[in-house]
C-alpha cells in the first residue's frame, strides 16, 4: 500500500517516525468527458483571461491572493513553504482526551498509522498499547500538505489511526436545533418498539454500493449493444399521520419476522429431512453389506 504522508507523532520526548497510509479508497467509477458528435476527448486549457486566452504552463503559474478587483498579493511555492516549520510538518501530541468527546462531526479524512523504521516499532507498539489500555486520544496540530489541520492519534481494534479534524470554525451549526416540539407518550413507546425490532450489530461488509454496481454491469451491457433496462425501485408508501405510520411500522416488523421465523422453520425442516434421507441411506447401504 502506497503511503501518503511522511511524519513523527512525538508524546513527551518520545519520537516516532511514522507513515500514514490512507484508510479509505475510491471506487468511483470515472468518466471522460466526449464530443456528443467525434467522440473526441475534451481537454482543458489552463489560458490566461487578458491575453487573448494565450495557454500557460505549469511553471509559469503562481498563486495570487485577490484584495481588490485586479489587484492581488502573489505567493512563490517557495514563499508559501517558507511559512511553515519543521515543527508544524511533525505529529506533536499536546493533550490526550477520552474519545467520547470529541463529535463525529468533526471527524474528516482517516489514516493508517505505521512505523517507517524499524527501530522506531518499540515506541510506535508502546504508543498503541497505552491508548487503547487508558482509552486515550492524543490531539495535536500539523501540517499534512499544504494545510495545517488539528488530528487524532486513535487505537481502533488492532490498528493505531491518524483522523484530520475540522477545526471549529469550519463546523456550521445545525439550522434543525431550535426545533422544539413536543410528543406524547404513546408515539415515543411505539417509536421505542420499532428501534427495539430493528436493533441489531452492525456488519459493514452487509452494505455495498448497489449503484456503483448496476454502474459496471452497463458498462458490460452496453458493450453488448444491448439497451439499458430502467430499475424497478418498487413502490414507496408515504404516510403522512405520523401515529398511523408508527402503528404500521409495528405491524410490519411483526409480520415480517413472523414471516422470517417460518422461513427459518421451513430451512430447517429441509434441512432435517435432507439429513434424515442421508441417514437413511446410509442405513440401507450398511444393511446391504
Amino acid at each position: 500500500m502506497a503511503y501518503s504522508y511522511k511524519t513523527a507523532i512525538g508524546f513527551g520526548l518520545v519520537y516516532i517516525p511514522v507513515v500514514l497510509h490512507n484508510a479509505i479508497k475510491n471506487n468511483d467509477i470515472g468518466f471522460n468527458m466526449l464530443d456528443k458528435k467525434t467522440k473526441s476527448r475534451i481537454q482543458y486549457k489552463k489560458t490566461c483571461a487578458e491575453c487573448n486566452n494565450r495557454e500557460v504552463k505549469n511553471e509559469d503559474i503562481v498563486k495570487g491572493y485577490q484584495i481588490e478587483k485586479g489587484e492581488y498579493v502573489i505567493f512563490t511555492p517557495d514563499e508559501l513553504e517558507k511559512l511553515k516549520t519543521k515543527q508544524d510538518k511533525n505529529v506533536v501530541i499536546e493533550k490526550f482526551v477520552n474519545l467520547n468527546e470529541i463529535n463525529p462531526i468533526y471527524f474528516d479524512r482517516t489514516f493508517y498509522v505505521a512505523p517507517e523504521k524499524k527501530e522506531g516499532e518499540r515506541a510506535y507498539f508502546l504508543l498503541k498499547t497505552v491508548l487503547k489500555d487508558e482509552h486515550k486520544v492524543g490531539i495535536a496540530k500539523t501540517m499534512l500538505g499544504a494545510s495545517e489541520c488539528v488530528v487524532a492519534v486513535w487505537v481502533r481494534g488492532d490498528d493505531l489511526l491518524l483522523s484530520r479534524l475540522f477545526f471549529a470554525d469550519e463546523v456550521q451549526q445545525n439550522p434543525a436545533s431550535k426545533i422544539d416540539v413536543k410528543v406524547n407518550e404513546k408515539e415515543i413507546v411505539l417509536a421505542k418498539n420499532i428501534i427495539d425490532a430493528m436493533s441489531d450489530k452492525l456488519d459493514m461488509s452487509e452494505y455495498r454500493d448497489e449503484y456503483n454496481l448496476r454502474l459496471k454491469q452497463a458498462i458490460v451491457t452496453k458493450q453488448k449493444g444491448k439497451t439499458i433496462k430502467r430499475v424497478d425501485a418498487g413502490k414507496v408508501v408515504r404516510i403522512t399521520d405520523l401515529m398511523e405510520a408508527l402503528k404500521s411500522s409495528v405491524e410490519e416488523i411483526k409480520s415480517y419476522s413472523k414471516q422470517n421465523k417460518t422461513d427459518k422453520k421451513k430451512s430447517v425442516k429441509s434441512t432435517n429431512h435432507r439429513v434424515t434421507k442421508i441417514g437413511e441411506t446410509k442405513s440401507k447401504r450398511r444393511k446391504a453389506e
